[in-house]
């Protein structure tokens, strides 16, 4: 059989200037059983149509769709407060500490030869000046701690005046 008008109609199909009923003719011929070996590579684009055509769905089908479909669904997990908060609580606990350590590094580097605080000794002037009267406000003040000490219910083992008397 000479194949010379199968090669013409596949040149026309492939420029895509066949008709339905020469696209009909390829479709036929290629679904012969014997078909030249040249022309066998072009068969499986022809028979494909026809195959697919007698391919149907599984008597099964709506089923497994229908499984996939109702699946149970997985429970959400509810957001409380604390789990909405956390980053934010995360995020300043860095600041506070990146804080922390610019501030003691900075104190760090800015060491003066001066104390922190400054005593000035020469202004300080003595409150009394006749010692009599100095020791009887410091008698009464102690007098007031001892009698404090008692209503709580802290008796000194040791009075001061037995411990004068012993020295004595």
């Amino acid at each position: 059989m000479d194949y010379k008008y199968i090669e013409q109609l596949l040149e026309r199909y492939w420029q895509c200037e066949t008709t339905v009923a020469e696209e009909r003719i390829l479709r036929e011929f290629f679904s012969q059983d014997e078909v030249p070996s040249s022309l066998a590579t072009y068969r499986d684009l022809f028979s494909y149509e026809a195959e697919e055509q007698q391919t149907a769905l599984g008597a099964d089908f709506d089923s497994r769709v229908l499984e996939k479909i109702e699946e149970p669904v997985v429970s959400i997990r509810r957001n409380t407060w604390k789990m909405r908060t956390m980053p934010f609580l995360r995020a300043a606990a860095v600041v506070a500490v990146v804080a922390g350590i610019g501030f003691a590094a900075q104190r760090a580097f800015t060491v003066s030869d001066e104390p922190a605080v400054s005593y000035n000794y020469g202004a300080y002037q003595d409150t009394y000046t006749d010692p009599q009267v100095a020791y009887e406000q410091m008698s009464d003040a102690l007098k007031l701690v001892s009698d404090g000490l008692r209503q709580a219910g802290l008796e000194p083992k040791d009075s001061v005046k037995s411990l004068n008397n012993e020295k004595l």
